[in-house]
């Protein structure tokens, strides 16, 4: 089940060059599924990348961390590496709770496909998905490297999208063009994600390769804008993974003059695209979110600065009872004044807050606007997609995240998880 979320037609996804894409079935959790997917890249590619912000975070988060620092040592800046040549990704095991046993087990992963490939470890990155507390059945994925291997080429984006998916129902991928310094830059990604998703990224892995020419130190503050405007504006559930990588290289063939600041208009171009396609990526996870019904946006306004209209939206976005109300098209809209209050804005004045529900101006001044009626708040609440906008009269800023609704499904998919 997923909301008005159409699956990516593979035609369309467009190969970046520098990038091959292989994709094998070695059989890490269940037998005939693609779970295993090698990113390699040409020579002189940038990669950055943001993770997980939860302290237990797993053995391939690590190692990545690791190995790109390593390149950042040998003379790359800006917390970038050019030396990275191949991205590693495994579906069904998440190598996370499993000690120096998980940390050995995504060195060797690492150190099998350098010598497939005649690269160094440390340009190798690790990524893993699924299963927490588990051994890597690493025997599994050495066996399934040479496979992946064969398979690289430029066009294997939508096989990629699959091969990383745990419990989405569909993959997701999209690619955009953009035309700098005259010359047409493509920007393609792809993401996994529908359960355990929180801001401060979530259960998702996400990655974008551009062939933008772009000097290297500007890659980091890049892919940390667009993970800020994109997957950490979502929330499923308010679990925050172990797992959560977003990565984003750079080829630089495009051919164009090299990028030197973000703030010029060839920056800002590239900017714009690659927070466009995150966005659509971050969107999708929660149109996928486990046993979803409802695509929700949560836009607060009037706050006295960015920080605090998050903090709003995320309380209500969070909220089990709102999640459940929207789940029963019930009009039960002071849960969703309660979120406002517990936000942490101590100084709130509740007696100048509005809300409204699309179109329905539900409360006035913090109490029931006079026009409003539960059949104007049901009406809205039974389409698949809503827009909660709260006022907080407290300044100019605006902020906006998006979730879903909270199902019985949502329960049945993770209780049954691991049968």
């Amino acid at each position: 089940m997923s909301v008005n979320l159409k699956a990516p037609v593979a035609s369309e996804l467009k190969p970046v060059p520098g990038v091959r894409i292989g994709v094998a079935m070695a059989g890490i959790r269940k037998a005939n599924r693609k779970d295993l997917v090698l990113f390699a890249l040409d020579e002189g590619a940038a990669v950055a990348g943001v993770f997980t912000r939860n302290r237990f975070c797993a053995a391939p988060v690590q190692v990545c961390r690791e190995h790109l620092a390593a390149g950042v040592a040998e003379g790359a800046c800006g917390g970038e590496a050019r030396g990275i040549r191949a991205l590693l990704v495994n579906t069904g095991n998440a190598n996370a709770g499993t000690g120096a046993e998980g940390l050995a087990d995504a060195r060797r992963c690492c150190d099998a496909l350098a010598g497939l490939m005649q690269l160094q470890s440390r340009q190798v990155l690790p990524f893993s998905t699924g299963v927490i507390m588990e051994p890597l059945p690493v025997p599994r994925i050495e066996a399934g490297l040479p496979a992946a291997v064969a398979a690289l080429r430029a066009d294997a984006w939508f096989d990629a999208a699959e091969g990383i998916m745990t419990t989405d129902t569909c993959p997701k991928a999209a690619s955009r063009q953009v035309t700098i310094g005259g010359r047409t830059v493509t920007i393609t990604g792809i993401a996994k994600g529908a359960g355990m998703i929180r801001p401060n990224m979530a259960t998702m892995l996400g990655f974008v390769a551009t062939d933008a020419v772009i000097a290297p130190a500007l890659l980091q503050p890049l892919v940390r804008e667009a993970a800020d405007a994109s997957f950490n504006r979502i929330t499923v559930d308010g679990d925050t993974s172990t797992n959560d990588s977003f990565m984003l290289v750079a080829t630089q063939r495009a051919g164009h003059a090299r990028i030197e600041s973000l703030d010029s208009a060839d920056g800002r171009a590239l900017r714009a695209a690659l927070v466009a396609l995150s966005q659509q990526l971050a969107q999708a996870i929660v149109r996928d979110g486990e046993g979803a019904t409802k695509f929700i946006t949560v836009r607060v306004e009037g706050g006295r600065d960015e920080a605090e209209c998050r903090r709003v939206a995320y309380a209500i976005a969070h909220s089990p009872l709102v999640k459940t109300a929207f789940n029963a098209s019930d009009p039960n809209l002071g849960r969703i004044l309660a979120a406002v209050g517990y936000a942490g804005i101590d100084d709130l004045d509740q007696g100048r807050i509005d809300l409204f529900l699309d179109d329905v101006h539900v409360a006035l001044a913090g109490g029931r606007h006079p026009a409003y009626r539960e059949e104007h708040g049901q009406r809205v609440m039974k389409q698949s997609e809503i827009t909660v906008r709260v006022h907080l009269h407290r300044g100019a800023a605006a902020s906006e995240v998006w979730t879903c609704d909270l199902s019985h499904e949502y329960v049945s998919i993770n209780a049954d998880y691991r049968s």
